[in-house]
């Protein structure tokens, strides 16, 4: 996720900081931040649930010690400028001035959030999502807040809600509906909200907020940044009545507090459900039921909460056909009668895309910095997919040997003419049978890369000192890891 600003950005929002105390940073120069002295004066992990006085949050809020962490964190997320083009690294080097001014600012209820810079980003599956990049003075001020009500709201939330909470994530989540499946509960109630960030009522937000938040400032201070004005990217200006913007870091906070409303509807009928973000799946046991509970919850949403579900993404549908945080399930793939998981439909379509635009036929650089490439990215896919069970193995050799047709496609191409790759397939201890019969065969480079002189000149053990295997890093990460002791003994 990655270099350019935007998706630096939906970092920002995928992993929040889990708030409070100092961020242990790898960058050394982070790490020499004065900064740090401030963050380290003074524990700023503000008040819990179990605090009976709330009343008084915005001094924990505006404390020195929590701005100077929150802006190490915002520094530590890195992502783009916003309006005004100040860079967390410009900040960082102002940062004894901006602690100062903000502190006051905050206290006299001065402080006004700049407008938002809104990007748009592409959906895999077609459309676009916006990004609203506030400036990062207010990205502070938003994990400044997050770092005082995280600790007050994480508790109360169910614990069927994983996604943006410390300790959870998807595969908490993948974990959990594995384990519904396994008990008989095996039709999904598939529920994706339409738009959900862009349509969350703001009254219906700030009275939840002020349920458990009783400083009416900390109240007025989330309104505003709730209502800042968003630029265009052809400099329109729009005014924010409804929604809470995605790229902010107190966004996914925001988030979890609106939708744990409905996690409270689900518990009290006494429903099984995972969710993460604005994708919730709950668990029945026949078509029927599944049916019933889509039909009131769809009206429970719209009626209570005034909330859209997605009728193109949602459905009560089998667990193979589900798609959950790039997941899909197989109750019928395993001969123990357990439930096997792997990626899905989409996951795999979207991973082949991804290779196919990494590895194109006119690749103009050395074949080791293509491989480096498909390296790091498929370390990070598998990082992800690694609660695939055993019965995805076979589909993930699949992808590598296409991994490494393409790579043999490529090297095809830069021998450019027959005679030259003849005499490297020779070169390489090809029988000059075999490389005559594939360099000068009269067809293309797809095709020549899949004949029997090239893959013995580039076996997959060739691939395997070079790059990165799906089916290698999977059973890296399934193995059984056995203790030395008892490798001794044997």
């Amino acid at each position: 996720m990655k270099k350019t600003g935007p998706r630096q950005l939906t970092l920002v929002f995928a992993d929040s900081p889990s708030g409070g105390g100092t961020a242990k940073l790898a960058d050394a120069s982070v790490r020499r931040s004065p900064l740090l002295q401030i963050a380290g004066r003074k524990k700023t992990t503000g008040p819990g649930a179990g605090v009976a006085d709330a009343s008084r949050l915005l001094e924990w809020v505006a404390c020195e010690a929590n701005l100077a962490s929150a802006l190490l964190n915002v520094v530590r997320n890195k992502g783009a400028p916003g309006l005004d083009g100040q860079t967390v690294e410009m900040a960082q080097a102002k940062a004894a001035s901006i602690i100062v001014r903000l502190r006051r600012d905050l206290l006299e209820e001065s402080y006004r959030p700049g407008e938002v810079r809104r990007v748009w980003l592409p959906k895999p599956g077609g459309g676009r999502r916006g990004l609203g990049i506030p400036n990062v003075v207010d990205r502070m001020v938003q994990q400044a807040v997050l770092q005082v009500l995280e600790p007050i709201f994480e508790p109360l939330f169910h614990d069927s809600n994983h996604g943006f909470r410390p300790k959870r994530g998807a595969h908490t989540a993948i974990a959990e509906a594995k384990a519904y499946l396994t008990d008989g509960y095996r039709r999904v109630v598939d529920i994706d909200l339409a738009q959900f960030f862009d349509r969350v009522h703001h009254q219906r937000l700030l009275a939840r907020l002020a349920q458990r938040v009783s400083d009416p400032r900390i109240v007025r201070l989330v309104r505003l940044m709730l209502t800042s004005g968003v630029v265009m990217p052809d400099g329109t200006k729009v005014a924010v009545t409804e929604g809470t913007p995605q790229g902010g870091p107190l966004s996914p906070l925001l988030s979890n507090i609106v939708l744990d409303e409905l996690d409270g509807e689900l518990a009290r009928r006494g429903l099984r459900f995972v969710r993460y973000a604005d994708d919730c799946n709950i668990f029945v046991r026949s078509e029927r039921a599944g049916q019933r509970v889509m039909t009131s919850i769809r009206g429970f949403l719209e009626k209570r909460m005034r909330l859209q579900i997605n009728e193109e993404k949602s459905g009560v549908r089998p667990p193979d056909e589900v798609h959950f945080l790039g997941f899909s399930f197989d109750i019928d793939g395993r001969a123990d009668g357990g439930v096997a998981v792997r990626p899905s439909t989409k996951a795999k379509r979207r991973l082949m895309t991804t290779m196919r635009e990494m590895t194109p036929p006119n690749w103009g650089r050395s074949i080791a910095s293509c491989m480096d490439n498909i390296s790091r990215y498929l370390t990070g896919w598998i990082s992800h997919f690694r609660l695939c069970t055993r019965e995805a193995v076979e589909e993930l050799g699949v992808v590598d040997a296409h991994v490494r047709r393409r790579i043999r496609a490529i090297i095809v191409r830069q021998k450019k003419r027959p005679r030259f790759l003849y005499r490297h397939l020779k070169a390489r201890g090809v029988t000059e049978k075999a490389a005559a019969g594939c360099a000068f065969c009269g067809k293309g480079a797809w095709v020549k890369s899949n004949r029997r002189a090239m893959t013995k000149a580039y076996a997959p053990s060739w691939f395997h000192e070079r790059m990165a295997s799906l089916k290698a890093l999977w059973r890296e990460r399934n193995t059984p890891k056995v203790s030395a002791q008892l490798s001794l003994e044997f």
